[in-house]
C-alpha cells in the first residue's frame, strides 16, 4: 500500500488544498483532496486489466470551487432535501438556507462540500491506506444547530475496496446525514453516458415525492414501475419513462447500522463491476440529469446522464417525517456510517 501528499491549489481567502492518493498493490488508486473532502479520481482496472478513472471530476481545485455540481463531495450537514428549508427540535424552529427553489439541499449555499477540511491522518499499513480529514461546523452554520464534529475517512483496501466512513458529535441537539456524492462511470470517466451499465438495488420500496422531490412520508413499491431494480436492468432501459432521469431515494433492505448489500453496477464493455455495502437505510439513485455540457477532467464535456450517483444515506426531509428513521444526534451520542465500494471484473 502507499499513500503521498501533493499540493492542489488555494481557495479565494487563501487556505491550501491538497490531494492525497492511496493506492493498492494490484493497481487501484484513488485521490482525495482537503477541499470538500472530495474523491478526485478512482483508477480501476477493466477486464483485460487497463486502468481507467471511473469518477467524475475536473482537473483542478478551481473547476470544484466554481461548480456546484458536488463531484465527488463530502455533502452535508444534511445530505440531499430538507422541505422548505426548515425544521422543529424540541418545538424549536431552525430555518436553513433555501437553495434549492423553497428547499434546503445539501448542507446549502456553504455546506461541507465547500470548505477545506483539516487532514488528521494519512497512513499506508500492510493491506490497507487511509486518510483522514476533520471538519467544525460552528452553531448556527447555514441556520443549523450546535457545534458539530464531524470526521471522514477514505481506506483503500488490497481487497480493492474504497470504504468510506463517518463519524459526528455535537454539543447540542441538531440533525445529520452525511454522504458521498461521486458521480460514476464505470467505463470511464468522459467515456459516453450510463445509460448501458447494469443495475441492481435490494430495493422494494422508495420514498413517494412530490413535484419539489420532497417525500410525502409514503413508501411506495417499486414493483413493476420504472423504478424497478429489484432484478438486473439497463440504467437506461426505463429511463425516459421517468421523465428527467432518476433522483429517487430507495428504501434498502435490511436493518439500518447493519453493513448490507446496497447495489451492484456492471459495465459490460469494460466487464469492471462495483458491488456497494452500507450502513444506511437508504440510497439515492441520480443519473446525472442536470449535467449540461460540464467541463470536466482533460477537458472532457460532461453532458447528461455522463455518470450516475448511488448516494447511501437517512431519507429526505426526515427532521420533518416523524415516521422516517431519525437523523437526530444528542450530545453525548456519536453518528456513524460507513459504506464499501468493492470493484471486480466479470
Amino acid at each position: 500500500m502507499n499513500a503521498n501528499k501533493e499540493p492542489f491549489g488555494r481557495t479565494a481567502d487563501g487556505r491550501e488544498a491538497s490531494v492525497y492518493t492511496l493506492a493498492n498493490s494490484k493497481g487501484l488508486r484513488a485521490r482525495i483532496t482537503d477541499y470538500g473532502a472530495t474523491l478526485v479520481s478512482l483508477y480501476v482496472p477493466d477486464r483485460n486489466g487497463n486502468l481507467g478513472d471511473v469518477v467524475l471530476g475536473f482537473d483542478d481545485l478551481q473547476g470544484y470551487i466554481g461548480h456546484t455540481t458536488y463531484m465527488g463531495a463530502t455533502v452535508g450537514r444534511y445530505a440531499n432535501r430538507i422541505g422548505g428549508a426548515k425544521f422543529k427540535l424540541d418545538g424549536v424552529e431552525y430555518k436553513l438556507a433555501a437553495n434549492n427553489g423553497p428547499n434546503h439541499l445539501h448542507g446549502g449555499i456553504k455546506g461541507f462540500d465547500k470548505v477545506v477540511w483539516h487532514t488528521k491522518e494519512v497512513v499506508a499499513a500492510e493491506d490497507e491506506a487511509w486518510v483522514k480529514m476533520s471538519y467544525l461546523s460552528a452553531d448556527g452554520e447555514e441556520g443549523y444547530p450546535g457545534n458539530l464534529q464531524c470526521t471522514v475517512t477514505y481506506m483503500l483496501t488490497n481487497a480493492d475496496e474504497l470504504c468510506i466512513s463517518y463519524e459526528a458529535r455535537t454539543d447540542k441537539k441538531t440533525v445529520v446525514n452525511l454522504t458521498n456524492h461521486s458521480y460514476w462511470n464505470l467505463a470511464g470517466q468522459g467515456n459516453g453516458d450510463i445509460l448501458g451499465h447494469e443495475l441492481q438495488l435490494a430495493a422494494e420500496k422508495f420514498t413517494l415525492i412530490d413535484k419539489g422531490l420532497i417525500p410525502t412520508g409514503v413508501l411506495a413499491s417499486v414493483l413493476d414501475m420504472p423504478l424497478d431494480f429489484t432484478r438486473t436492468r439497463t440504467i437506461g432501459s426505463r429511463i425516459r419513462q421517468t421523465g428527467n432521469g432518476y433522483d429517487h431515494n430507495y428504501v434498502l433492505k435490511g436493518k439500518a447500522g447493519d453493513l448490507k448489500c446496497c447495489a451492484q453496477v456492471r459495465e459490460p464493455g469494460t466487464g469492471r463491476v462495483m458491488e456497494i455495502h452500507t450502513t444506511e437505510p437508504g440510497v439515492q439513485l441520480y443519473t446525472g440529469n442536470f449535467l449540461d455540457g460540464v467541463a470536466g477532467k482533460g477537458g472532457t464535456r460532461y453532458n447528461k446522464h455522463a455518470g450516475f450517483c448511488l448516494e447511501t444515506q437517512h431519507y429526505p426531509d426526515s427532521p420533518n417525517k416523524p415516521s422516517f428513521p431519525s437523523t437526530v444526534l444528542e450530545p453525548g451520542q456519536t453518528f456513524t456510517s460507513r459504506t464499501v465500494h468493492k470493484f471486480s471484473t466479470k
